[in-house]
């Protein structure tokens, strides 16, 4: 998912953007919103990977070497 987003904006910087032709005109979102709505969709997918929510740690009592 997220090379496939990497691959679209990068696309997308290497365009115009805005294009007109037959009467019809078209306008991409900035270069900053798309890189914003990618850490966005990033975060949402970590959120939903449940072995990145598990926390591993290990307790060592006071005074044990």
């Amino acid at each position: 998912m997220s090379d496939d987003l990497g691959t679209e904006i990068l696309e997308n910087a290497q365009g115009p953007r805005s294009a007109e032709g037959d009467g019809q005109r078209m306008e991409q979102h900035s270069l900053p919103d798309q890189i914003k709505a990618a850490k966005f969709l990033a975060g949402n997918a970590s959120r939903l990977d449940p072995s990145k929510s598990i926390m591993r740690f290990k307790i060592v009592p006071p005074g044990a070497s």
